[in-house]
């Protein structure tokens, strides 16, 4: 049986820090990624509240816990942002369509982070596993070592 070398149970545990910390970061994006895929999904529904009803009158946030009644001027069009600070205008089908493509991108975008994830913690259970069994070795050394060093004195 070799020895076991410290270092070497240090350097895995070095790596096994970095993976769950890449872990974290990877997990935080996916729940980024989950909540823009239900913010567009709820302003698909709202978009389409309006273009259904469009006499109606809506709760406007102004932040801070405020809101006003508004109505809308014109239902069938709509103001999107389309990134950069850039926002133009659309029909309310055409935003809904945006909003479906963005809706695909977040959940293509979310599938690979989670292969990514799921990578990550399969090396982070690898490095575990010889984490450990090259702890329960070290110990048996430690053990044999002292053993040895009774029978010596």
């Amino acid at each position: 049986m070799d020895a076991v070398d410290p270092r070497e149970l240090q350097s895995l545990q070095l790596y096994l820090n970095e993976y769950r910390q890449q872990a974290e970061v990877f997990s935080q994006q996916l729940a980024l990624l989950e909540e823009g895929r239900v913010e567009a999904m709820s302003a698909i529904e709202a978009v389409r509240g309006i273009a259904e009803s469009p006499e109606s009158t809506v709760l406007l946030q102004m932040g801070a816990g405020i809101s006003v009644r508004a109505t809308i001027q014109d239902p069938g069009r709509v103001l999107v942002s389309i990134g950069s600070e850039v926002v133009v205008e659309r029909s309310t089908d055409e935003a809904v369509e945006y909003l479906r493509d963005r809706i695909t991108e977040m959940e293509a975008s979310a599938k690979k982070v989670m292969e990514t994830l799921d990578q990550i913690r399969t090396q982070m259970n690898e490095i575990g596993r010889r984490l450990e069994a090259g702890y329960k070795q070290y110990q048996m050394q430690q053990a044999q070592a002292v053993q040895g060093g009774e029978r010596a004195g």
